[in-house]
């Protein structure tokens, strides 16, 4: 039997991480104003201590526009000693500190962005619901050095890392699909043009990071519905973030505004979702079409390794797996098809020191993957009902409806 080398350190361009895991970069919301709180310390602290070997601080916007949620961090100069203290005391518990850059494009509200949401064409997006202004050609370059700047602010900040979002249906996904590009310049129609936006935000991230630290993106391998793109120009696209010089990918795949479930399985539990949200019309909408909006998409342990192991034999740099990693023994059979580093989220929002519970023994993490999780975050913060003892009957009964249809 080949010997695991999940606990052995690996490097990561300029970095050397203790172990192959990551902690994803599954949204938190836990910033208030957009800055930094002690709770985002205090979970990403617990994960450090936990045994990650790296820990991804989630979804900061590069610019206003680009927020989603009021809950989000916002890259800007003056929150830089906040994050200071963030990473200092990450490293002081041994593991390296990540944070995901990205703008949302068309996913927001003008409440939220300080702008109409923008696009790589406009119209109207349902999903938010909000109307969306197509991004001129300055606007665009304006963006690409926005990503820049938040690496360089990410660099004073003490991060090891920063993973760029190219995936998922936010704006850089937004450009590579022809779902939502349906531009007639430059940036739009062949693949290579709708490739030209993302090249612009990578080659400003690479620039300004100046090998100081590591560059990695997100990448979709599926959008993840018909219309969108499929495997063949996805392996392009990866390729063309491999020539571009990154020192990881993690692959992944799904559209939050028409695929959300593909890209974290299981079934969206809409009493929860709505319980915590503030917006009434918006609350009653979700009850009434949120089961057709959010369609489920069954879970199950390494779901994206399938498609991910595509993408192995056409690549030659770091690839890092995302997906279902809820076992050691799953962890290891990724590790051992070529992967050189596992992310984690649920996992470890259910159990922060599940990679040291791993080194103890334990095979399984504990999360039941009623996805309360998620359905909270949007609203509050991420946190697994597991944690919580003052849950409302309503809520505690969705997830022991969403366990007995799980079988269990």
């Amino acid at each position: 039997m080949k010997e695991s080398n999940l606990f052995t350190p690996a490097k990561l361009g300029p970095i050397t991480l203790r172990n192959r895991t990551i902690r994803s970069a599954a949204f938190e919301g836990m910033c208030e104003n957009n800055s930094p709180t002690q709770q985002l310390m205090d979970y990403h602290t617990s994960v450090a201590r936990g045994g990650i070997g790296m820990t991804t601080i989630a979804y900061a916007a590069v610019s206003h526009s680009g927020l989603s949620f009021p809950r989000q961090l916002w890259m800007r100069p003056d929150i830089i000693p906040q994050l200071k203290e963030l990473t200092t005391a990450i490293h002081a518990e041994g593991a390296k500190a990540s944070i995901q850059l990205g703008h949302c494009g068309n996913m927001s509200h003008k409440k939220t962005a300080g702008t109409l949401p923008v696009g790589a064409s406009g119209g109207f997006n349902l999903y938010s619901p909000t109307f969306v202004h197509t991004l001129s050609i300055e606007e665009i370059r304006q963006i690409a050095l926005d990503f820049g700047e938040a690496v360089r602010i990410a660099v004073k900040a003490g991060f090891d890392c920063v993973e760029i979002h190219a995936g998922h249906g936010y704006l850089i996904s937004q450009f590579l699909s022809p779902f939502t590009n349906h531009r007639k310049d430059k940036f739009g129609g062949s693949l290579d043009n709708r490739m030209r936006f993302m090249r612009m935000c990578i080659n400003e991230a690479l620039s300004a990071a100046d090998g100081k630290i590591a560059v990695i993106a997100k990448t979709n391998m599926r959008d993840g519905f018909k219309g969108g793109l499929e495997i063949d120009d996805c392996i392009t696209i990866a390729k063309e973030l491999e020539s571009l010089g990154l020192d990881g990918l993690v692959l992944s795949g799904g559209f939050v505004s028409k695929a959300p479930m593909y890209v974290m399985r299981g079934s969206m539990p809409i009493k929860t979702l709505t319980h915590y949200m503030d917006c009434w019309w918006l609350k009653y909408g979700v009850k009434l079409a949120g089961g057709v909006m959010i369609p489920s998409v069954p879970f199950k342990e390494l779901y994206f390794l399938e498609d991910a192991l595509k993408f192995r034999k056409e690549l030659e740099l770091p690839l890092i797996y995302v997906g279902g990693c809820v076992s050691r023994s799953g962890i290891d059979k990724v590790l051992d098809s070529g992967f050189e580093f596992v992310q984690m989220g649920r996992a470890l929002v259910n159990e922060p020191d599940f990679v040291n519970r791993m080194l103890n023994g334990e095979e399984r993490c504990g999360c039941d993957h009623t996805n309360y999780c998620i359905g909270r975050m949007y609203s509050i913060d991420m946190q697994c009902h597991k944690h919580l003892n003052d849950l409302p009957k309503k809520l505690i009964k969705e997830i022991e409806s969403i366990n007995k249809k799980n079988g269990i």
